[in-house]
């Protein structure tokens, strides 16, 4: 029996990549599709990451930490591989998800720290991981991942010898670093950061300009958040030898990257190709006729490498064509084409809302994916005799 691979990102706002996978899988059986459907909930470090870490094997670990403004949440993390590796989605402890419309302001985001995420690193340490993976997406957070290095033992003074405010307007009192709590376990564990952001932590392509706005941040905020960042570089240049202000991708989850890698050692990988690796990829690859994914919105972020297109890519690399099944489309046909997507499908067959094509996503995607079925079944997918 034939194998497809069905590995969708999330549809934001509608349903989980497992869930979007689940109905795909149920549409093509409804059209008749007889294969092994082999499914991968996929994402590319921020929502669903956990999820997708998880869904190959694996345990939770419920935490009680802090939300980005400091009010006490409980959030999980994964660990993996006899608990050898932990998996953290920053999102869920300090995402911008946790925050309520009307506290999306410019004065949230200059003081939307990343203690939550640290209180998680830590207790993947504690839990004896020696490799933690860090998912970067969703954040609401803009201070370079000084809340988290603060949970993990980093003092940061100002000149008069006080503790700098949380967030990331604090760097700009920022004086002197003190590592001298930091655990010294940290010297035996591998940080790895799965992202598919490639701005730097600073400039005009950094985090403060390009990602602080979506944060609730305004002109004036945007300014004493990227003055922030560079004081707080220029200080990790002077003390620690390192210069990491202008390394692609330091720029992740308000340059929280780019303070993993000063501080932790961490380097970064795109977090599609971490959670295919994970699966196994090109084993499941070997049988199979056809890969489905799917996404809420493709558009020009997409093509930098995000889930759809890094999945896409490798299996091209194997001779297996991918289809996408999505909620919109912001780019031209012929570029997903050439970056490895055969066929793009839309979810939506009938004209209806925003929110009402978010209702009914579950049974629009499933209905997407019977048409597809029935293509399948019409056209030259399938070999001979494998249906």
């Amino acid at each position: 029996m034939p194998t497809i691979v069905i590995a969708p990102n999330a549809f934001k706002g509608s349903l989980s990549s497992t869930q979007a996978a689940t109905r795909i899988a149920a549409g093509l059986r409804r059209a008749g599709i007889h294969a092994h459907f082999h499914l991968i909930p996929l994402a590319d470090g921020g929502d669903g990451t956990l999820e997708s870490f998880l869904a190959g094997g694996g345990r939770r670990v419920k935490v009680d930490t802090v939300d980005p403004l400091g009010r006490p949440c409980t959030a999980d993390y994964g660990l993996l591989d006899g608990d050898r590796t932990a998996v953290i989605e920053m999102a869920l402890a300090s995402g911008l998800a946790l925050l309520k419309p009307a506290e999306v302001t410019p004065e949230n985001a200059l003081r939307a720290s990343t203690e939550g995420t640290g209180i998680l690193l830590q207790s993947a340490l504690d839990s004896g991981a020696r490799r933690i993976i860090v998912g970067l997406g969703g954040s609401a957070t803009s201070d370079g991942g000084m809340g988290c290095l603060r949970a993990l033992g980093v003092q940061f003074w100002d000149r008069e010898g006080s503790p700098i405010p949380p967030g990331g307007d604090g760097l700009n009192q920022l004086a002197h670093l003190d590592l001298s709590g930091v655990d010294a376990r940290w010297r035996g564990v591998e940080i790895v950061v799965a992202s598919d952001v490639t701005n730097p932590a600073l400039g005009e392509q950094g985090a403060a300009r390009i990602f602080s706005p979506q944060k609730g941040a305004d002109p004036n905020a945007v300014a004493q958040l990227e003055a922030g960042l560079n004081r707080y570089f220029l200080i990790l240049h002077q003390q620690l030898g390192v210069d990491v202000g202008s390394i692609p991708g330091g720029g992740a989850a308000g340059a929280f990257a780019a303070g993993l890698m000063a501080f932790l050692g961490a380097s970064i990988r795109s977090g599609v190709d971490l959670i295919l690796d994970q699966h196994h990829f090109e084993d499941h690859l070997k049988d199979s006729i056809l890969v489905i994914t799917g996404e809420g919105r493709i558009d020009g972020q997409t093509l930098e490498g995000k889930g759809p297109i890094g999945l896409a890519r490798r299996a091209a690399l194997q001779g297996v064509q991918t289809v996408a099944l999505v909620g919109g489309l912001g780019i031209d046909d012929q570029r997903l084409h050439e970056a490895g997507i055969r066929v793009v499908i839309p979810v939506v067959d009938r004209p209806m809302s925003l929110q009402a094509a978010l209702d009914q996503a579950d049974e629009l995607i499933e209905r997407a994916a019977l048409r597809l079925g029935y293509c399948l079944l019409l056209g030259q997918s399938f070999p001979p005799g494998a249906i």
